[in-house]
């Protein structure tokens, strides 16, 4: 089965349900699911609604008709259909463990997208990619080089029409320009519980502070490092005991958890950002 899935976005305002949900009915698709939010505070309504695509309409007509729509509502949307997968590229340097993890779980179809290209600034990764039989592209950078570097990114995301691209433990800071050509489609791991611990060796801090739990964070890059929308994150409680090195082997089994989810919620159409935060609808529908 084929699913549309629309994300909506609003000022919250009266019979928004019924009159989204009377719009679909009316061209009789069937509605698998419905999941909606509204904040209070900041007076937003959200929208995730799942519809069943028996070919009601064509793709082009059914946003040309929701678009004349929303604008009578002042709706903010966006729509994926499941049949057409998300192209995902892996930005990687040399950690294995959440590129490989991600490839695993592409090939495995627990995420349901494809992976035509990874990246790394070193060549230490490539036989994994070979492994899984993805392109592997070395491109190294310099302070100097760090343009040229970036623009032989985007033109090999151009080229394999990338709709997401996924810091892997990429560890290098992404240029102002680079994250505002890809806003909110780029996803980075932060190997800790933001916002505590920013920027290098945050196991290190974590261990210099004899903190008892540990973390991970997945957020979507912005030009503020380590400060963009939070998508995923999870802890593990550790002991006086532990050294600085358990806290990183514990850290990497949380890194790869935490950043698979926020992928797999990402390639699922279930995500709107607001602002400095994110809704992130639940798995499974």
């Amino acid at each position: 089965m084929t699913a549309i899935v629309f994300l909506i976005q609003c000022a919250d305002q009266k019979s928004l349900v019924a009159n989204i949900t009377r719009f679909f009915s009316e061209r009789d698709y069937n509605i698998l699911h419905c999941q909606q939010y509204t904040d209070v505070q900041d007076g937003q309504y959200f929208m995730r609604i799942k519809l069943e695509d028996e070919a009601q309409l064509k793709r082009a007509d059914l946003e040309q008709q929701f678009t004349a729509y929303a604008e009578t509502l002042a709706l903010a949307w966006s729509v994926r259909y499941s049949d057409v997968p998300h192209r995902v590229a892996l930005l990687v340097t040399k950690a294995s463990h959440c590129p490989y993890d991600l490839l695993l779980r592409q090939q495995e179809g627990e995420l349901k997208c494809d992976i035509p290209l990874v990246i790394g600034n070193h060549d230490d990764l490539e036989n994994m990619a070979k492994q899984f039989n993805v392109p592997f592209h070395h491109l190294p950078i310099s302070k100097d080089t760090k343009p040229q570097q970036e623009a032989q990114i985007n033109a090999l995301l151009a080229e394999h029409n990338i709709d997401l691209v996924v810091m892997a433990r990429y560890m290098q800071i992404l240029s102002e320009e680079f994250v505002a050509k890809h806003a909110g489609r780029v996803i980075n791991i932060h190997h800790g519980f933001l916002p505590a611990f920013q920027g290098a060796r945050p196991y290190h801090q974590a261990y210099a502070r004899g903190v008892k739990i540990i973390g991970a964070t997945a957020h979507y890059a912005t030009a503020d490092l380590d400060e963009g929308p939070i998508i995923e994150q999870d802890v593990e409680r550790v002991m006086h005991d532990n050294t600085p090195e358990d806290l990183v082997m514990i850290g990497k089994d949380i890194e790869r958890l935490v950043l698979a989810r926020a992928v797999k919620a990402h390639i699922e159409h279930r995500i709107i950002i607001f602002g400095r935060r994110t809704i992130v609808f639940s798995e499974g529908a």
